[in-house]
This record gives structure tokens, C-alpha cells and sequence, in this order.
């Protein structure tokens, strides 16, 4: 499977979008760097399908918008 994932900042609260085929070792690598916490992710089986919802959420104001409209209470 392939991941799109957000994550939290525990400290800053900055949030982290990107996509990886195994969650665990990408969550583990961002907490070496920075405490973060999952806070959603959307599986796909195809990694064309991840790496573009990535890019859409990335470079497109709507799609990000609409994701923490979706996320508002999981943000706080």
C-alpha cells in the first residue's frame, strides 16, 4: 500500500503532508527529526494515486483547505 499521511508538530503545530509505501518507518523517521503525531492518512494502492493527492493538498489552496475543514477537530 501507499500513504498519504499529515502530521503534527507537537511542538509548533506545523503540519507535514507527504506519501510513503510504509507509514511506520516514515512516522519513526519524522519523530527522530521532530515530535510528531499522526493525525490522518489515506491509503492507495497505487503510488501514482499518493504522489498525486500529495501534489493536489501541496500546490493547491482548495484541496488543502478542504483537508483541514475535515481535520478540524483532530488539529486542535
Amino acid at each position: 500500500m501507499n500513504y498519504l499521511y499529515v502530521l503534527k508538530d507537537k511542538i509548533t503545530n506545523d503540519l507535514y503532508y507527504g506519501y510513503t509505501n510504509n507509514l511506520e518507518r516514515r512516522i519513526t523517521e519524522h519523530n527522530k527529526e521532530r515530535g510528531c503525531e499522526l493525525v490522518y492518512y489515506e491509503a492507495y494502492k497505487a503510488e501514482l494515486d499518493a504522489r498525486n493527492r500529495e501534489r493536489r493538498i501541496k500546490n493547491y489552496a482548495q484541496a488543502l483547505t478542504a483537508l483541514k475543514a475535515r481535520l478540524k477537530e483532530s488539529l486542535r
